[in-house]
């Protein structure tokens, strides 16, 4: 019995690992992507989009998605501040797509602690874009604290890493 059960979750996680997500499209390529750029502003070109490629992708690759964090901190520094204004002006040019903005901690600190903490850098990134006339309607923002690393590892380089909010394009 429990193997013909298991043989049907088997099947089943088969089929879903097969299938793709739908992508979807823009009107313009973007810089480092090797498309021309269709905006160009005063913090240099910001572009609206890609042909074909998944927008989580594009803007990971051509702005970033993530904005890092000092230890136990959740203000907006200047790279930060330069990555967000970028962010906004896509966001802006591209109305369709809403964002989940996902807070971030190291491993250090309680569960509880992290979870607030990723919860106000969420918010810090969130009220930065709508600061800059996104929508706010757009953006929802999730604390993973401690619990959705990016880097393994007990040290500062794996911990700077974590310590960070993403946006994630729905």
């Amino acid at each position: 019995m429990h193997f013909r059960i298991l043989s049907l979750f088997a099947a089943v996680l088969l089929v879903a690992a097969c299938q793709t997500k739908p992508t979807t499209t823009a009107v313009s390529g973007g810089e480092g992507a090797g498309g021309v750029s269709a905006h160009s502003g005063a913090q240099g070109d910001v572009v609206s989009g890609s042909v074909g490629m998944d927008q989580q992708v594009w803007l990971s690759t051509n702005i970033g998605d993530r904005v890092n964090f000092a230890l136990d901190k959740y203000n907006i520094d200047q790279a930060a501040a330069t990555r967000l204004e970028r962010q906004a002006v896509w966001l802006k040019e591209n109305p369709e797509l809403t964002v989940t903005i996902e807070g971030n901690c190291d491993e250090r600190g309680t569960r509880e602690y992290n979870l607030g903490l990723g919860e106000r850098r969420a918010n810090a990134v969130k009220n930065y874009l709508v600061a800059l006339g996104v929508d706010a309607s757009r953006i929802s923002t999730l604390s993973f604290g401690k619990e959705s690393p990016m880097a393994l590892g007990s040290n500062e380089d794996a911990w700077a890493q974590n310590r960070n909010a993403q946006t994630v394009v729905y």
